[in-house]
């Protein structure tokens, strides 16, 4: 875990956002000695949200497809 001044993550904040995305947790500490974590945000995605592709296979033919496989 990397610990930031004030003053460096404010001129460097795209380096303090992708240390805090590849590490989980960057501190940010201010002259007070206050120090404040930045913690990347998880992001939630369905596991039915798939990328789609281009196929040229018609509803009939996935009908006939999805029919042979409840057959076994």
């Amino acid at each position: 875990m990397h610990v930031y001044t004030y003053s460096e993550a404010r001129q460097k904040l795209a380096t303090v956002l992708e240390q805090a995305e590849n590490s989980g947790k960057v501190l940010i500490r201010r002259k007070d000695g206050r120090t404040f974590a930045l913690i990347p945000e998880q992001t939630v995605s369905s596991p039915l949200d798939v990328p789609f592709i281009k196929a040229h296979v018609t509803t009939k033919e996935i009908v006939d497809i999805v029919r042979k496989g409840r057959e076994r």
